[in-house]
């Protein structure tokens, strides 16, 4: 069992990924043939759950690229169920408390770090995979180093406490949700104000110091460029039903009106990341 995400960015390679929101296994087979660190399965705003996103990660499994999965909350179910199934590592949304973040390692690391459920599921190979065969201890050491918990720094619970917050045991790292951290700033997308940066920056030290990595939601790869040079370990940019709908519409302009292709966008998930990784 080795997390390919986990490793590049211990080896400190910047890493690029997208959300995933088409749904269909075939869909990221496809997103796993191109050069993307990860895919990020979204179950909170998308409508999936445990059965469909099992789908999904077997076909990101096919070419090896990592599936990391957005859970819908920080319930118990809701981590214990993802993890079981395979997922690499989970965003956690919405959190406001350190209590809360105790909560999920509590649900998401086995024992001695959290209390997560045994049971020897697919995450598994049902008990036949090799890390899975030997001595308990030695499974739980490997499920807890390679199973990433990164909770989203969204919230103003979560910004004021996040020095707590990334220093606890059992969190891999930070995932910065942009847009309801302005929301819950009171500056919604207002990403030039100086608070707003100086939340970046403290974010940064804060996660930095504490040994652990960032992740960050970027819209476009121009800002994604920005975000890395910044300090941010790995970018998250924007969404693959939107490559899809914009590929297609650069295809029809190309044929119809002659317009130059600054980019093809039909190999977008594959070109325009080479372009800051």
């Amino acid at each position: 069992m080795k997390n390919l995400l986990r490793e590049k960015i211990m080896n400190g390679e910047k890493t690029v990924g997208t959300f995933f929101e088409a749904g269909n296994a075939s869909v990221a087979e496809a997103l796993a043939l191109t050069d993307l660190d990860y895919m990020l399965i979204d179950t909170e705003h998308g409508p999936f759950d445990v059965e469909s996103v099992m789908l999904m990660l077997r076909g990101a499994e096919l070419h090896g690229t990592t599936a990391l999965v957005r859970v819908k909350d920080s319930n118990r179910n809701s981590i214990l169920k993802m993890l079981d199934i395979g997922a690499g590592g989970l965003i956690i949304p919405q959190v406001h408390s350190l209590e809360e973040i105790k909560k999920i390692v509590e649900y998401g690391k086995y024992f001695p770090v959290g209390q997560r459920g045994v049971a020897f599921a697919r995450g598994a190979g049902y008990g036949y995979l090799e890390h899975a065969k030997g001595d308990i201890n030695d499974y739980f050491a490997t499920c807890n180093r390679e199973t990433l918990l990164i909770p989203q720094c969204e919230t103003k619970g979560c910004l004021e406490n996040i020095e707590e917050i990334a220093k606890v045991d059992g969190i891999d790292g930070i995932f910065v949700g942009p847009y309801d951290l302005s929301v819950a700033m009171g500056i919604p997308t207002q990403f030039d104000k100086p608070e707003f940066k100086a939340a970046l920056e403290r974010i940064l030290k804060a996660v930095k110091d504490a040994g652990k990595f960032t992740i960050i939601y970027c819209a476009d790869f121009n800002v994604a460029n920005t975000r890395l040079k910044q300090g941010f370990d790995s970018v998250t940019v924007g969404q693959d039903v939107n490559f899809y709908i914009d590929a297609i519409n650069e295809i029809i302009s190309i044929v119809l009106f002659n317009i130059p292709c600054v980019r093809f966008l039909l190999n977008s998930c594959s070109s325009i990341y080479k372009e800051f990784s």
